[in-house]
């Protein structure tokens, strides 16, 4: 499998199906941003869901991460909602953590974050949105 699955709507499809646990970059506190609402879209889809924001401690009642190296269990795929020069900084550390694949949401792309997932083997998808795809692939 390439390792940009960006274009590659099976291999997205697959790898929804198989993940269980989203570590989403860039979680915000506002209910009214689009990471917080995507994260709640993901949580009722049935994902384990772990906010990473080292700006607050908790959001909606639950932990926030400083890091996803503060995660407490593996993680499948790393949902970014970062702006785009923090993208290969975000993929070093998914890299780090061991997480199975990273999600970069719409309008995050990045060369360097595309061939340092490519180099470490991880599947990435950028400038897609992770719940538009669920509800085109999955519903």
């Amino acid at each position: 499998m390439a390792m940009n699955i960006s274009a590659d709507a099976d291999a997205q499809r697959k790898l929804l199906q198989a993940s269980k646990v989203i570590a989403v970059v860039g979680y915000s506190p506002d209910p009214f941003r689009t990471s917080h609402q995507i994260a709640d879209y993901l949580k009722r889809a049935g994902y384990k869901v772990y906010a990473v924001n080292p700006t607050v401690t908790e959001i909606d009642g639950e932990h926030s991460y400083p890091s996803l190296a503060d995660v407490p269990e593996p993680i499948d795929i790393v949902n970014v909602f970062r702006r785009t020069q923090y993208l290969p900084g975000v993929v070093d550390e998914a890299i780090a953590v061991g997480a199975k694949a990273i999600w970069a949401q719409l309008g995050v792309n990045h060369p360097d974050a595309e061939r340092k997932a490519e180099d470490a083997c991880t599947p990435i998808v950028m400038n897609v949105c992770i719940k538009v795809a669920h509800s085109r692939l999955l519903r």
